[in-house]
């Protein structure tokens, strides 16, 4: 009995250990599935009509190389922006003054500045300085007191002045005041031959353009000398020609060193629409705020040079 029972355990086990083996090779059925993705990790990193196409497409000129070089090509926002803040500051730039001002203004026959219409203020001055530009410090006084009462003026320039000191235009125009010709040297043009005194007209809108960008859209002859030839001249180079209606004075030899005189000769021709001629002088920095500061208390605006149409009626 205990020999019969002992051999079915023995049969047992051995059933047992025959179902064991079986177990430990079904992991084995797994391998199919590694196989799998071990192929598709091969397929992954074959050339693919896909992959090649990419791979063209960034080693070829593309939209995205084009926008690419074309950003390169082009400043960014902000060396745009640097880029036209240095223009305003160091070269000559058209769009520091230049800024497109409507045109409700015109001079008359006596070089008066009316309003176009009734929506215009009429009681305005058109402020002038001519000869220069001479010197910075006096340069600068004129202009910090123009700022300081929010106007414009025309700076009528010689030639040979602008040759030899062009930094004192680039100083006007930076400074956002208007440039104006005023021939090349300070000559009666009326005693010239046409010839001449169109050199004297042309030469300075070339120095000028040179210099700022620009070129002046006002001409004031010397000593107001001029004729019919010379105006056909100005008209063809794009200018307004013009004398003066309010003479300050300031350049005759009783005026000099006496600003309260400049003041006073300049009041006591003021009229509406007045052109008042004055020049880049020492007693006339001196006089300019007071002078300025006592037209406002009489209602006078001062007109910007850039609102004046450049034709005369």
């Amino acid at each position: 009995m205990i020999r019969h029972t002992i051999a079915l355990i023995m049969i047992a086990c051995m059933l047992l250990s025959a179902c064991g083996t079986k177990v430990e090779t079904t992991p084995e059925s797994t391998k199919p599935t590694d196989d799998s993705v071990t192929s598709t990790q091969e397929q992954q990193n074959e050339p693919t009509s896909t992959g090649t196409s990419e791979k063209q497409t960034t080693d070829s000129p593309s939209s995205t190389d084009s926008d690419s070089n074309t950003d390169q090509a082009s400043p960014s926002n902000d060396e745009t922006s640097l880029t036209e803040k240095e223009g305003t500051d160091n070269a000559p730039d058209s769009q520091v003054a230049e800024v497109n001002i409507e045109k409700t203004y015109h001079m008359n026959a006596n070089y008066y500045i009316k309003p176009n219409d009734k929506t215009s203020e009429s009681k305005v001055v058109l402020l002038t300085f001519d000869d220069g530009p001479k010197e910075e410090k006096m340069i600068n006084g004129l202009i910090d007191t123009l700022d300081k009462h929010s106007a414009k003026a025309i700076f009528f320039v010689n030639g040979y002045r602008v040759k030899s000191h062009p930094e004192l235009l680039e100083i006007i125009h930076k400074r956002g005041q208007v440039i104006g010709n005023h021939a090349w040297d300070h000559e009666d043009l009326k005693k010239m031959s046409t010839t001449a005194a169109a050199k004297q007209v042309t030469d300075v809108q070339k120095i000028v353009k040179d210099t700022i960008g620009v070129e002046p859209q006002f001409f004031r002859p010397p000593f107001g000398s001029g004729n019919d030839a010379l105006k056909a001249t100005v008209k063809k180079n794009g200018m307004l020609y013009m004398t003066w209606s309010n003479g300050s004075l300031d350049w005759d030899k009783s005026t000099k060193n006496k600003p309260e005189k400049v003041i006073q000769n300049v009041l006591d021709q003021l009229n509406p629409g007045s052109n008042i001629l004055m020049h880049e002088l020492p007693w006339t920095v001196e006089a300019l705020d007071e002078l300025l500061t006592k037209l406002e208390q009489k209602g006078y605006t001062f007109v910007d040079p850039r609102s004046i149409e450049l034709e005369a009626r």
